[in-house]
């Protein structure tokens, strides 16, 4: 390893865990007899260099970086650097910011990840420097404190396969230059932030993306109809906005939808105006508070794979299909806070398989079969069985609670807040969405390698 290399090695090192580390007894070099936790290094015409960093709690043996920490400007004459990324280094009681230096340019030709994840020291906005980094496959600034608008020179990195801004303070439109140059991207998560305004309809020329985030933000107004040409899309998540109109419009077709996430926005809307029978590949639906109105299509139950269907505090009416026990995946469903009427058709082993991840309380009018046995109390919480002669009816009528199970419920269907999430929409649901994560990342690490 040349000495340049491994100077700036040790003082960027020292600069992130401590002036307790010392690198003097490394023998004879970084890379090869000796190597650092969180550091990797290839051979360049024979000599060791640095490509990869990283540092922060990841691993129980990692270097971790020091209450003071600080990036050295030596990063910068790291020249074959692939991999940078800094988890937890940057405490609140230091703040620090992204470097905004033209030395990014020194990496152009080598950096491919760039990772700053839950540093909530790390503030400031992002540095329009970064769009120097021309190579770069993966930008993660991820539960940092960085805030501003999203500068328009990210659309700058054109080979850039995922994206993730989630949990910052970022404020303003969604960058239109992201839509027309990032063509190869496959992850964009924006969520948990203060960005606002309409959804551009050059948005939907991003045809590879997998997964599009952009929860508990403020955008509103109608979701571009060019959005069912994303073909690809396993993972759209919109919750906890504003958007409003006709949305069922825009998602017409996208059969590779896997998790469909729109609650708490105020749509409305009928869910008989959607075809859903297009959707064969959905395994969680989450439409609770929409202000839906109308009956819940017999076509929902007919979905295979679902697994978790939220579709609580709205404004449904009509009866609910017995078809929903016959999914075989399904371990969650959520009625609760409707108008729905009727008689619950569901057996004893269908309440004991849900537990409480079935909810139909909050529905006056809807009861359960009294042929159901409550020798185990494996009922629906909330519910009041049904009465088989008059005299019964009338002590329904007057008591539709009388002989309801009353366990404690989970109060919320909505979903667990991460990787992701808002407190507003939680449940344990999310090891479906975790899942996806997980291919994805795959799908990703296999381009990008």
């Amino acid at each position: 390893m040349k000495k340049a290399e491994q100077e700036a090695l040790y003082l960027v090192i020292q600069d992130l865990v401590g002036n307790w580390w010392n690198g003097t007894a490394l023998y004879p070099d970084p890379c090869g007899w000796t190597p650092i936790q969180g550091v990797s290094c290839d051979l360049f015409d024979d000599l060791w260099y640095v490509t990869s960093l990283s540092f922060g709690p990841v691993l129980e043996n990692s270097l971790q970086c020091a209450e003071e920490a600080k990036l050295s400007p030596l990063l910068f004459q790291l020249e074959h650097l692939r991999s940078l990324s800094l988890f937890n280094c940057f405490s609140s009681h230091r703040p620090t910011a992204v470097p905004s230096s033209s030395k990014w340019e020194k990496l152009a030709g080598s950096l491919q990840t760039l990772e700053f994840r839950s540093n909530r020291g790390l503030v400031g906005e992002i540095p329009t420097d970064l769009g120097h980094l021309s190579n770069l496959q993966s930008l993660v600034l991820v539960d940092n404190s960085l805030a501003g608008e999203l500068p328009v020179e990210l659309g700058n990195l054109v080979h850039l396969k995922r994206l993730m801004l989630s949990g910052n303070r970022f404020s303003g439109q969604f960058p239109a230059s992201l839509c027309h140059n990032l063509t190869e991207l496959l992850i964009l998560d924006l969520s948990s932030n203060s960005l606002s305004g309409f959804l551009p309809p050059s948005l939907c020329s991003l045809r590879s993306l997998l997964k599009l985030d952009l929860s508990n933000n403020q955008f509103h107004g109608s979701l571009p109809p060019e959005l069912a040409s994303l073909t690809h899309l396993a993972l759209l998540d919109l919750r906890s906005n504003n958007f409003s109109g006709a949305w069922f419009r825009s998602l017409a077709g996208m059969a590779s939808l896997q998790d469909l996430l729109l609650s708490y926005n105020p749509w409305g809307g009928s869910l008989e105006e959607f075809e859903w029978e297009t959707l064969r590949n959905l395994t969680t639906l989450d439409l609770s508070h929409m202000g839906l109105t109308g009956t819940i299509p017999e076509a929902i139950a007919s979905l295979k794979r679902l697994r978790y269907l939220a579709l609580d505090n709205n404004h449904l009416s009509g009866s609910v299909s017995s078809g929903f026990a016959a999914l075989p995946s399904l371990t969650a469903l959520y009625l609760n806070g409707n108008k729905l009427s009727g008689k619950l058709e569901f057996s004893q082993e269908f309440y004991q398989r849900m537990g409480k991840r079935f909810a139909a309380w909050n529905n006056p009018n809807l009861c359960y079969d009294a042929a159901v046995s409550m020798a185990t109390g494996d009922v629906p919480y909330g519910v009041a069985q049904c009465k088989q002669d008059k005299e019964a009816a009338s002590t329904y009528e007057a008591d539709p609670y009388a002989r309801v199970d009353r366990r404690n419920p989970d109060h919320s269907s909505g979903l667990v807040a991460s990787f992701w999430f808002p407190a507003a929409s939680t449940s344990g649901f999310w090891w479906g969405i975790a899942v996806e994560e997980v291919v994805i990342s795959m799908v990703l690490f296999a381009m990008i390698l």
